[in-house]
């Protein structure tokens, strides 16, 4: 099995600042992302999600997507990137007086 927290690293490391903090004495992590000292996405994986690699995958596909799409990005285009099983940059999303740089997914 690939180590999880492998997995988040490689998916998030080029964008954002990356911390994982145990949450409980179930085995449950706090994921916390940051760009720039704001945080992007905070989300809490259970150690079911975490020992499960098709789940953690889903579950970063997640986050993926909704950071994309608050970024401005087409939801369309975002599913096609996604489903097309490559890893691909999305073109910055169109906001006026703003460039983003490109989401990976």
């Amino acid at each position: 099995m690939d180590n999880p927290f492998q997995l988040i690293t490689d998916a998030f490391a080029a964008d954002y600042q990356i911390n994982l903090s145990i949450q409980g004495l179930d085995g449950s992590i706090m994921l916390t992302l940051s760009n720039s000292g704001h945080v992007v996405a905070k989300r809490m994986i259970s150690a079911e999600q975490r020992n499960d690699p098709q789940r953690l995958k889903r579950l970063v596909q997640s986050i993926q997507f909704g950071i994309a799409i608050e970024q401005g990005h087409s939801a369309v285009a975002i599913l096609e990137a996604m489903t097309d099983g490559d890893n691909h940059n999305l073109p910055p999303p169109r906001v006026k007086g703003h460039s983003r740089p490109a989401m990976r997914l």
